[in-house]
């Protein structure tokens, strides 16, 4: 993360207090378009569980609850 770049406006310490090793696994698991055994594989999960465990909802604000509500 240091060496690519990511929030180079932050100072080094703030940086590594925003990503970690998980986060960016976190975000390579829920951005990738592609099939889940393929991050599987680059992850190097034993299981699909643990994939999916690292997969955050892309569509998770896509409909908005409240408008849908009527308030």
């Amino acid at each position: 993360m240091l060496a690519a770049g990511i929030r180079a406006d932050l100072p080094e310490k703030g940086r590594l207090a925003l990503f970690s090793g998980h986060s960016l696994r976190t975000g390579l698991a829920s951005g990738a378009e592609v099939d889940e055994r393929y991050i599987q594989k680059q992850l190097g999960h034993a299981s699909a569980e643990m994939t999916r465990r690292y997969q955050r909802r892309r569509d998770r604000f896509r409909v908005n609850l409240t408008k849908a509500a009527g308030l």
